[in-house]
């Protein structure tokens, strides 16, 4: 008896044993199998955090080797005239001397160079015809440089497109007050040639009558040389003497700086403000020293703002050796032009 109970106990702490084993084995798998299965995720995860910081570093160098480009645009024709990539010009490396280019560049765009025109235009004043009809002359444009320079540097951080700043300026007068603009002479200066002297004599004529019935308008801009256009042989200018270098020498349109001069004398006395006047080489005797105004087509020339206050209109008189050149306005405005003081 008590040899079979021994047999029996022995069997159960065998099996117990068992068990106890067993659960231990299976418990040890299942924690492996979890491991296994947590570094597997953890792997997996890491995996993909490598492949998303590779897509954002790509991402951020093609961003950041991406070329920028500023476009700039003609108002008037919507085409690029100019295009610049910023950073090879120096652009987040050498600002001082990238913003040095771009104020170059606005500088030969606005004014051009001895080959091309610049986008800045003298304006060409109104004038009224032999039927009193009012012939339009053109506008005054400016390309202003400061202000396209700083609109390209501000847009080169991104790139993008920067229109030319352009302002236009029409004659600034009342149409209505072009019929009475004659009335009333609040100006006027003389000077003599001699009649004989035949190119000399013509070349005054066609200077004065080229600029008779001009229209200034308020705040307007009158250039002479503008407003005379080249006084060369195809424009019917004549052989006569002319100042050039200290000396008097024979030249195509010699005498159009007595026109120019006459002209300086009379708008003189109102208060107009000089942008541009230069004195001739030697003394002349049409008026007195210091009082010429020499000009030359496509070199120096006679320029003045209208800061009067009020539009005024240029009359010349010629013949028989005597040139006068009288500012006029209508009787609305007579008492308030400025006069120089």
């Amino acid at each position: 008896m008590e040899t079979r109970k021994r047999r029996k106990s022995k069997l159960r702490k065998t099996a117990l044993v068992l068990f106890v084993l067993a659960g231990t084995v299976f418990a040890l798998v299942f924690l492996i199998s979890g491991m296994a299965k947590e570094d597997v995720g953890k792997s997996k995860s890491a995996s993909l955090d490598r492949k998303e910081k590779d897509i954002q570093t790509k991402d951020k160098r093609e961003k950041k080797e991406k070329p920028i480009f500023v476009d700039i645009i003609d108002p008037n024709t919507k085409n690029v005239v100019m295009t610049f990539e910023p950073k090879k010009m120096g652009y987040g490396t050498n600002d001082e001397s990238f913003r040095g280019e771009i104020i170059k560049w606005a500088r030969t765009a606005a004014r051009g160079t001895d080959t091309n025109p610049g986008y800045d235009q003298r304006n060409t004043l109104d004038r009224i015809d032999a039927n009193g009809n009012i012939v339009k002359g053109k506008p005054r444009v400016i390309l202003e440089e400061k202000e396209l320079a700083e609109k390209v540097i501000e847009a080169s951080a991104k790139g993008g497109k920067v229109q030319l700043p352009l302002y236009v300026t029409a004659s600034n007068y009342k149409p209505g007050d072009a019929a009475h603009l004659n009335e009333v002479v609040v100006a006027s200066y003389t000077t003599k040639y001699n009649s004989n002297v035949y190119g000399r004599s013509k070349n005054i004529e066609l200077s004065a009558k080229a600029i008779d019935n001009v229209i200034i308008g308020i705040d307007d801009y009158f250039s002479f040389n503008t407003t005379v256009g080249p006084s060369d042989e195809a424009h019917g200018y004549q052989p006569a003497e002319e100042a050039v270098n200290g000396k008097l020498v024979m030249g195509i349109g010699g005498g159009i700086c007595q026109t120019s001069s006459t002209l300086f004398n009379a708008i003189d006395q109102l208060g107009v403000e000089y942008v541009e006047k230069h004195h001739h080489s030697v003394n002349v005797g049409y008026v007195p020293k210091g009082r010429d105004a020499t000009v030359s087509f496509g070199g120096v020339d006679f320029r003045f703002k209208n800061t009067t206050g009020t539009p005024l209109l240029i009359r010349s008189i010629f013949g028989n050796g005597t040139l006068t050149i009288e500012i006029r306005t209508s009787k609305i405005y007579q008492d308030a032009v400025k006069k120089r003081l």
